[in-house]
This record gives structure tokens, C-alpha cells and sequence, in this order.
């Protein structure tokens, strides 16, 4: 979950992980910590058609998700990090 800036639009002021509700140490606007940031939109045949659901998980509650997986995620080393 996402807090705004009211005065800059796409300036995030906090962030909350949408499953623990603990909130990610930000500086300067930048989390500092690892997040999962997911927006998905919905589309024809979904029961959800049209609606986009957007959320944020830290590190701990992903692991945590991903271990609960039938097919284990594909993982990919980057050279470069931005």
C-alpha cells in the first residue's frame, strides 16, 4: 500500500506491505528495503474485467508466499541493476 504526496503527485511518502502491515523504511522517497510491487489488470473472461488491483509485499511475506507454490517462480540473475 501506497501513501501520496498531496502537494507531487507520484511521490511516495510511505509504503506498507499489504499482507503484514508493517511499514518499509523509505529515505528521500526510496525504499530501502526489498518489495513486491504487483499491478495487475484484469481482462475479458475475468471475473474482475476492467478493474487494475495494485499492492506491495516486503521480502519476508514473498518468501513466505512463493514457498506455498506448486511451481516454484522462475529466477533470473541481472547483470545490471538500476
Amino acid at each position: 500500500m501506497r501513501k501520496y504526496s498531496l502537494t507531487q503527485k507520484n511521490k511516495v511518502i510511505k509504503m506498507k506491505c499489504n499482507i503484514c502491515g508493517n511499514e518499509m523504511k523509505m529515505e528521500k522517497g526510496i525504499v530501502m528495503e526489498g518489495v513486491c510491487s504487483v499491478d495487475c489488470n484484469w481482462g475479458y473472461f475475468s471475473g474482475k474485467d476492467g478493474e487494475m488491483h495494485s499492492f506491495d509485499i516486503c521480502e519476508k511475506c514473498y518468501d513466505t508466499m512463493v514457498k506455498q507454490f506448486k511451481i516454484p517462480v522462475d529466477i533470473k540473475e541481472n547483470r545490471e541493476l538500476l
